[in-house]
């Protein structure tokens, strides 16, 4: 090369960034780029359009951790080139993801947590979904043990997050999901017994409903079918969803009854990228006893270098999460968890006080009994002058992610929105929110809506 061409090339790098031939033209955005660029600058053109996205802190739709320590950054830092399936190459990584599952056998009082069953996954969907084909083979294999068809399962669940209704169109399993009420938001245990009969593979209580972050009673549920058993033989298993109240209630209520203590829960799933305060995405997924997942999911692979055991829906996925979420165990244990989440309870108590104290809204959950959380309605008997939808959409111009949405069947009208109360949801920050939700009232006071959104003309603010 040239030495002015290298002089030419040395000056671009020093140039300032927004001064650079690189800024100074539209990058490519539907046709793969022909030549490459200097990395400072393609970095800045990522970065300036990552700035179009909201605060994630601002978000409080999500249950997702949006905080994250120093330290958890460096080990992600340090474990970005680990594939975690990789178990020969990454043997301790693999270690790692053993002692994660044993502790979280303990927490959920296993009777033998040392030597239980359970693994990571992407998330807490993919986790619920393993829990699900493991229901599904252990009801097929029993049918097929009486000889009897296995052609028609079912399960029973009360309104339920996304993920299980694809378990259920994904594994051609009939998905008998407990509508809503009037005032009954969530899975009875009078209504699960309804609906069982022989093919059904499994109930699944939800800790922390994404619809009003209430717990579900496993415990009065497994009582139900105690005695379902005891009068008709049948002997139907629990799969705890536990994505948000499997981090929870081992902390902030260890007296409440919903995990191994329970003979019939058979597995539990959880999400630790939402209150495990692990970063995205990593989840878990434990059984009772090693009888209880089915030897025939399991695949041996010997092709990475040793012969290895693995149960999941993908393959390579990265084993940073894994490392953060061991990292969080070690470095909080019991009763760091505990300082975090009765923060987050203090927190959203406290703004369920303030949010009941303004004239408009009915607390449908107020934190307690469930996630820290609060959600309401708008009262029935007053017309304040704009929808839940126009507040989310005004709260937005501000930052917020404050979603309203519809129930789900049979409460369709019923219109509510929520605060989900996360670690780094300081006292500040929601008197911060208080503060632009009585302005946001108080403007539409004097000036109310003449078409009221909806929950499509307003962009389709979902739970998340």
């Amino acid at each position: 090369m040239a030495l002015h061409e290298k002089e030419t090339i040395n000056k671009n790098f020093l140039d300032d960034v927004y001064a650079s031939t690189d800024l100074s033209v539209r990058m490519p955005k539907h046709r793969f780029p022909e030549e490459e660029r200097n990395p400072r600058h393609v970095y800045q053109v990522v970065h300036d359009e990552l700035m179009l996205d909201g605060n994630s802190r601002q978000n409080l739709a999500t249950f997702c951790s949006t905080w994250i320590e120093p330290e958890v950054h460096q080990l992600m830092n340090e474990c970005i080139d680990k594939n975690m399936i990789d178990k020969d190459e990454y043997p301790q990584t693999a270690e790692i993801e053993a002692r994660c599952v044993h502790m979280l056998a303990d927490l959920w009082n296993s009777p033998d947590a040392a030597n239980t069953m359970g693994c990571s996954t992407t998330g807490s969907s993919e986790a619920a979904m393993l829990g699900g084909m493991a229901m599904k083979r252990r009801w097929r294999d029993g049918m097929h043990a009486q000889g009897k068809a296995a052609d028609k399962p079912n399960m029973i669940c009360g309104p339920v997050q996304i993920c299980w209704h694809k378990f259920a169109r994904y594994w051609d399993v009939e998905l008998r999901e407990i509508p809503m009420e009037s005032d009954r938001l969530i899975m009875t245990p009078e209504e699960v017994v309804k609906r069982c009969d022989e093919n059904t593979i499994g109930v699944v209580p939800t800790l922390g409903v994404t619809f009003t972050c209430q717990y579900e009673p496993v415990n009065a549920v497994a009582d139900a079918l105690d005695h379902l058993q005891n009068d008709s033989g049948l002997n139907i298993p629990i799969h705890v969803d536990g994505a948000s109240g499997g981090f929870l209630a081992p902390f902030a209520e260890p007296d409440l009854i919903w995990d191994f203590r329970l003979p019939r829960v058979k597995s539990i799933n959880v999400s630790g990228h939402k209150f495990g305060l692990a970063p995205l995405g990593v989840g878990w997924v434990v059984w009772r006893d090693k009888k209880d997942l089915p030897g025939d999911l399991i695949f041996n692979v010997n092709y990475l270098g040793g012969n290895m055991p693995t149960f999941a829906l993908n393959f390579s996925r990265p084993g940073g999460q894994i490392v953060a979420q061991y990292y969080n165990f070690l470095r909080l244990g019991r009763e760091g968890y505990r300082k975090i989440h009765q923060a987050c309870y203090h927190t959203a108590a406290y703004l369920t006080d303030e949010i009941r104290q303004m004239g408009p809204f009915k607390v449908i959950y107020d934190s307690r009994g469930g996630i820290p959380a609060l959600c309401w309605s708008l009262k029935e008997d007053i017309n304040p002058g704009f929808t839940l939808y126009d507040l989310a959409d005004r709260l937005r111009s501000r930052g917020w992610q404050v979603p309203a949405y519809s129930m789900p069947a049979n409460r369709e009208d019923l219109v509510i929105q929520r605060i989900l109360v996360r670690h780094g949801v300081s006292r500040d920050l929601g008197d911060l929110l208080l503060d632009d939700i009585r302005r946001c009232v108080n403007y539409f006071d004097r000036n109310p809506v003449s078409v009221p959104l909806t929950e499509e003309t307003a962009g389709g603010y979902k739970h998340s």
